[in-house]
């Protein structure tokens, strides 16, 4: 490859040096990170609704805070699930690490 070739490969975007593989890892990931938005979104316009009926209907006891503790789990274990990632190499070469380490 001449110099010429090798600057243009480097100047390239990053989507057109990925192989499908890698195209397909990233396009999951960014539909993975739009329906967590969408969903923390709706966690908040609906849960805010709630608290608005139940403020209307005269403040009685709090019963909005059961569907936000039940509802706020889950997405504590989605935002958790999104931030850990998919498993990598370097994840799979350590747990085989672990394997032969207990042999």
């Amino acid at each position: 490859m001449t110099d010429l070739e090798e600057l243009h490969r480097a100047t390239e975007p990053a989507s057109e040096k990925a192989t499908d593989a890698e195209r397909d890892q990233a396009r999951k990931r960014i539909e993975n990170r739009r329906n967590l938005q969408g969903g923390v979104i709706a966690y908040f316009v609906i849960n805010a609704f709630l608290v608005g009926v139940w403020a209307w209907t005269g403040r009685g006891y709090f019963w909005p805070a059961w569907i936000m503790a039940g509802w706020g789990v889950g997405m504590v274990l989605g935002i958790w699930a999104y931030l850990r990632g998919p498993v990598t190499e370097a994840d799979i070469d350590r747990e085989l690490g672990r394997l032969n380490h207990h042999r």
